[in-house]
């Protein structure tokens, strides 16, 4: 058998208190550039991410315009009778502050009876159900010359889905929606807020 030979695996290495601090500075300085790098790119993705959000944000309100645009036109264009009544006049894009309540409204019908306010959607869900609701109530309390109009609402939308249309008809809301080259109005089940 042989005798093996011990080895001192480590270089030979005089440390000394300079030595020790010098690598500990080396090391800090090595961290804190990696630091400084890793911030950077943290930073310079943080931005590009806010601009591709403001991209997207942009296209999904030009989408929102152009919707609002169509429904509008639909509307201005002959189709003031809705809801079983006659409106002489249609607004676009009203908005209302009053103290602490701020409320928009994307179409608003009149007569010297009723109101009628159209929450346009380019495709709408049902969770928007509760928004459109509400638009009775804060319009009410924020144009009190119609506080005592009946008020009748609907959702327009491109594209509707089965449980949508349900929940509109169940909440008495109106359905307003493109079919084609024609802009379609369900209003059968309609309430009066």
């Amino acid at each position: 058998m042989k005798k093996h030979k011990e080895m001192n695996h480590l270089p030979n290495f005089n440390a000394t208190f300079e030595t020790v601090w010098a690598s500990l500075q080396e090391t800090d300085r090595m961290l804190n550039k990696h630091i400084a790098d890793a911030e950077k790119a943290r930073e310079d993705a943080d931005r590009r991410m806010k601009k591709l959000q403001e991209q997207l944000g942009g296209w999904a309100n030009n989408h929102g315009s152009f919707a609002e645009e169509y429904f509008f036109n639909a509307f201005e264009e002959g189709k003031q009778d809705f809801f079983g009544e006659h409106f002489n006049k249609i607004s676009k894009n009203l908005k209302y502050v009053e103290k602490n309540i701020e409320d928009e409204y994307d179409i608003v019908m009149y007569n010297n009876h009723y109101v009628a306010i159209v929450e346009v959607k380019y495709k709408a869900h049902k969770n928007d159900i509760p928004q459109v609701i509400k638009k009775a109530e804060t319009f009410r309390i924020l144009t009190s010359s119609f506080k005592d109009f009946k008020i009748y609402l609907g959702l327009a939308s491109m594209a509707f889905y089965p449980e949508l249309e349900q929940e509109c008809i169940a909440q008495g809301i109106a359905i307003i929606k493109q079919v084609g080259d024609k802009v379609v109005i369900n209003d059968e089940h309609l309430k009066v807020f």
